[in-house]
C-alpha cells in the first residue's frame, strides 16, 4: 500500500515537472516571437526610410543629369573638325598632324552652314578650309569673316538643315558653374569629346608671346575644363547646352586652365550674317586697351574705366581728327566702355559711313569726337 502511494506521488512530481518544462519552453517561444516582430518592424521601417531615400535620389538624377546629358548629347552633333589640309585619310597619329594638317574644331551656330570657330584655325578673310561634319563627310569652306586680334572667325559652308547650337549669353556667367568644353582635341579619332569643369575666371587677360610681336587676348573666360590641342574652335557651353565661348587657349605649363573668346562679342556679326546673308565691317582704326591689359604694357599706366588708346592707325578715321595715344575712351554714343571687347562689339553693330561720338579723356579733360566708321580694309 504504502509502495503503490510512493509510486503515484513520483508519477505527479514527474508529471508536474514535465508541465513547468513544456510552459517554459511556451514562454521562451512567445518571447522570441515578439523580439522577431519588433526586429522585423525596425527592419521594416529602416528598408522603408532607405527606400525612401534612393527614390529621392533617383528623382534627382531624372530630373537633372539626364537632361544635362542629354542637351550635352544634343550639343555634339554641332562639333566640327576644321583643317587647312584635306586628309587623306592617314592617322592623326602622324607626328605633330595637328601643325601639319591645321587641325581644329569649329561649332556650327545656323542651320544653313555658318561655323564659328578661332582664326589660327580657319585662317584669314577670304581663305578656305575644309569642314568635316558629324558624319563624316567633307565639305569645302570659306572664311567670311576674321579677326586676329580675338581669335575668331566665321566659315560658310554650302550645306543646309545642319543641326546647330544655341547662343548663350556669355555676360551674365558667374564663377564656378559648370561649363563643358567640346570639340576634337586630336583630330577626328577622338572627336566630339566632352571635358566638365568650371568656370574658374572671368574677364583674363593674357599675353601670348610671338615671333614678331606679342599678342595680348583680353577679357577672357577662364576654365579647368581640359581643353588639348585640336579642342581649339570647339565649344564652351552651359548647361541648358548653350554656346557660351570658343575654346581658344591652353596655357601649356600649367594643368587646369584654359581659356575661351566670350561668344556675345560676335552676335552683332552672326546677326547680320542671318538677316543680310553678309557683314560689311565698320572700322574705327584705332588699338587699346583695358585697364586689365595696360599692366602688361606699363605698370606706370593706371585708368580706372575706358579705353587706353595705345595707337592709332594713319589711314584709319581717327588720323585726322583730335585724338592721339594716351588719350581714354571713356563712352561711345553715350554708351560707357570699359572692355575693349565692349567697344569692338559697339562697332561691329554699325556700318561703314556711320558716324558716332567718342568721348574722350586727355589731362583730366574730357572732349567729344565726331567719327565717321571706314569700311575695314
Amino acid at each position: 500500500m504504502y509502495y503503490e502511494e510512493k509510486k503515484k506521488s513520483k508519477e505527479k512530481l514527474m508529471l508536474y515537472c514535465f508541465m513547468v518544462i513544456i510552459i517554459a519552453l511556451l514562454l521562451i517561444l512567445i518571447l522570441k516571437m515578439e523580439v522577431k516582430n519588433e526586429t522585423t518592424t525596425v527592419t521594416g521601417y529602416n528598408a522603408e526610410k532607405v527606400n525612401r531615400e534612393e527614390q529621392s535620389i533617383n528623382s534627382t538624377k531624372t530630373t537633372e543629369n539626364p537632361t544635362i546629358i542629354n542637351k550635352i548629347q544634343n550639343s555634339v552633333n554641332a562639333i566640327v573638325g576644321i583643317s587647312k589640309l584635306k586628309q587623306s585619310g592617314s592617322s592623326i597619329f602622324v607626328g605633330q598632324a595637328e601643325q601639319k594638317l591645321g587641325l581644329g574644331s569649329g561649332v556650327v551656330i545656323t542651320d544653313n552652314g555658318y561655323i564659328l570657330t578661332n582664326q589660327h584655325v580657319a585662317g584669314n578673310k577670304y581663305s578656305s578650309c575644309y569642314v568635316t561634319l558629324e558624319d563624316g563627310k567633307v565639305y569645302d569652306g570659306s572664311v567670311v569673316w576674321s579677326d586676329s586680334n580675338i581669335d575668331l572667325a566665321i566659315v560658310k559652308i554650302n550645306k543646309a538643315n545642319l543641326e546647330y547650337l544655341e547662343l548663350g549669353d556669355s555676360d551674365t556667367i558667374g564663377l564656378a558653374e559648370d561649363v563643358y568644353a567640346i570639340g576634337n582635341p586630336l583630330g577626328m579619332d577622338f572627336q566630339k569629346t566632352v571635358t566638365k569643369g568650371i568656370i574658374s575666371s572671368l574677364n583674363r587677360t593674357i599675353k601670348i608671346e610671338g615671333e614678331k610681336e606679342n599678342v595680348y587676348m583680353e577679357d577672357l573666360i577662364q576654365t579647368d575644363a581640359t581643353i588639348n590641342e585640336g579642342n581649339s574652335g570647339g565649344a564652351l557651353i552651359n548647361q541648358q547646352g548653350q554656346l557660351i565661348g570658343i575654346n581658344s587657349v591652353k596655357i601649356s605649363d600649367a594643368e587646369g586652365i584654359g581659356f575661351a573668346v566670350p561668344v556675345n562679342i560676335v552676335k552683332p556679326i552672326i546677326n547680320k550674317l542671318i538677316n543680310e546673308g553678309k557683314f560689311d565691317e565698320a572700322w574705327l582704326g584705332i588699338y587699346g586697351y583695358d585697364k586689365e591689359a595696360i599692366k602688361f604694357l606699363d605698370s606706370n599706366i593706371e585708368i580706372e574705366s575706358g579705353i587706353y588708346v595705345a595707337q592709332v592707325a594713319l589711314d584709319g578715321p581717327l588720323a585726322s581728327l583730335d585724338i592721339k595715344e594716351g588719350d581714354i575712351i571713356t563712352k561711345v554714343d553715350n554708351t560707357e566702355i570699359s572692355k575693349m571687347n565692349d567697344l569692338k562689339k559697339y562697332i561691329y553693330e554699325k556700318n561703314p559711313e556711320d558716324v558716332i561720338q567718342l568721348f574722350v579723356q586727355r589731362n583730366g579733360k574730357e572732349s567729344i569726337v565726331e567719327v565717321k566708321l571706314l569700311a575695314k580694309p
